[in-house]
């Protein structure tokens, strides 16, 4: 279980603290979730998943409810989800996780990275033995919480027993099979937990240490592949800098 704990919070303090496009990447998850099941929240549990991690991003109101109206719009684009995997330079595993209406320029985005930084771009799923799909739940911790108990009601749904919790924010974090994402939500909201919002996320299964030149420049690669609005995340199996456990 403990084998990339550490890596777990730097990714997802990464994953939206180093994007300087976070609301354009959260109305597509919105315009998503708005085309599977609806504009009302009430009866659309994805789109409460995503409004919860909006509201927790600081994504003011006005554009939330913009995002839902827009969804609903003729014009509005259809975004697939894509992943792209390869080689990054000195030998480091890059995931990248995209939102997309047009793969064609997608992948030749993606692609022009790789290439540009000595990397070679793989055949999907190339990668896949290196990272472990997990889905990812952040809720408030409520008072009287017992941790051991509610993992243990969880466990048919492969939640695992490490989790993090954020004093600061007041949030517990659980990580799960990514295809019992709707029974934890459901279980987590019927337990009476506030913003439950959901996600999914690729954890390594080996880390790589690297020097610090090397990564100054995976550092940089990561950097220009989240400069386009298709990409929602970029996950490596290098081994998190200190301090950012």
């Amino acid at each position: 279980m403990g084998r990339a704990f550490e890596y777990r919070k730097a990714a997802k303090l990464k994953r939206w603290g180093h994007m300087a496009k976070t609301f354009t990447r959260l109305g597509k998850q919105i315009a998503i979730a708005v085309k599977a099941g609806g504009p009302e929240p009430e009866n659309n549990p994805t789109l409460r998943s995503v409004i919860a991690t909006c509201k927790r991003e600081n994504m003011p109101k006005d554009n939330i409810e913009r995002a839902i109206k827009n969804a609903m719009g003729k014009d509005q684009s259809d975004y697939k989800s894509m992943t792209y995997e390869g080689y990054g330079p000195h030998g480091i595993a890059v995931f990248v996780d995209t939102l997309t209406d047009n793969t064609t320029r997608t992948v030749a985005d993606v692609r022009s990275v790789f290439n540009k930084f000595g990397g070679n771009l793989g055949t999907m799923g190339s990668l896949a033995f290196l990272f472990d799909h997990k889905c990812m739940f952040t809720f408030k911790k409520k008072d009287g919480l017992d941790m051991e108990e509610l993992i243990l009601d969880l466990i048919d749904y492969d939640v695992e027993d490490e989790y993090e919790e954020d004093d600061e924010e007041g949030t517990i974090t659980i990580y799960g099979n990514p295809k019992s994402y709707a029974a934890i939500q459901k279980h987590l909201e019927e337990c009476g937990f506030e913003d439950v919002g959901g996600d999914f996320t690729y954890i390594p299964n080996d880390l790589k240490e690297v020097t610090p030149e090397q990564r100054e420049t995976l550092d940089k690669m990561i950097e220009r592949l989240e400069e386009f609005d298709d990409v929602q995340t970029v996950y490596t199996n290098m081994q998190p800098e200190e301090g950012e456990e």
